[in-house]
């Protein structure tokens, strides 16, 4: 038992391949574009690196740490974990849409949609991959509706609900269609729907998640509708 534990603490104080890890974060991206997120497991991914699955869980404990540090490396793979602070409400939303544009664009379309799928099946992902890699563009940071209300740009009780649904959404329509996303597109898209629809979502509560929430409802699920009385 001694010797086996010493095997093991001197094989986990080994360093690390950067080679492998650049191959297995091109595997994890490649097994999600073909199967999407049910697809990935540390088995084949282990078969097409040529290694053992010893060699990643020595990286990961579980296949979410595993997609989370693949998405990092790959896809992520810029200054996400800057935060968003322009001064104004407008330029962080633009900022957040630059962003998640960008992000897109590292990634081949397929891969970008199947990591949306990935978050619907595992809800937790997507707040996951925020917390690791940053701000993505793809969620409206409560810190930017909380500023945006302390300047009076916003009403209290905005909620992130219309960009959430309709920003991530619509930017990988566009990418999928090979339709432009240029500064003209996303200033329109800003000051004509998200804008208007952050300050109009005050009082309009409960809302429903959005769908690049991190936590949208599935299909059945009745949203309240909010407490309104009409006189008689």
């Amino acid at each position: 038992m001694t010797y086996r534990n010493n095997v093991e603490g001197a094989a986990r104080g080994r360093p690390r391949d950067a080679a492998l890890d650049q191959r297995i974060t091109a595997v994890v991206l490649e097994v999600l574009a073909e199967s999407g997120y049910e697809g990935v497991s540390f088995e084949e991914v282990a078969r097409r690196c040529q290694t053992s699955k010893a060699s990643l869980y020595r990286r990961w404990a579980s296949k979410r740490e595993m997609v989370i540090a693949a998405v990092k490396a790959g896809p992520a793979q810029r200054e996400a974990g800057e935060p968003i602070d322009t001064g104004t409400l407008r330029g962080d939303v633009l900022s957040l849409c630059r962003r998640l544009d960008q992000t897109m664009r590292a990634a081949d379309s397929q891969t970008a949609m199947l990591l949306l799928q990935a978050g619907l099946e595992d809800p937790d992902l997507c707040e996951a991959i925020e917390n690791a890699v940053g701000p993505t563009g793809a969620r409206l940071p409560r810190q930017v509706i909380d500023a945006a209300i302390a300047r009076g740009e916003l009403p209290d009780g905005a909620d992130p609900f219309a960009f959430e649904e309709v920003v991530g959404a619509a930017l990988l329509l566009r990418r999928v269609n090979d339709l432009a996303v240029d500064e003209e597109y996303l200033s329109a898209l800003v000051d004509t729907i998200v804008i208007p629809a952050l300050k109009a979502s005050a009082g309009r509560a409960p809302l429903p998640a959005g769908i690049f929430s991190g936590h949208p409802a599935p299909a059945g699920h009745e949203i309240a509708a909010p407490d309104t009385k009409e006189n008689a």
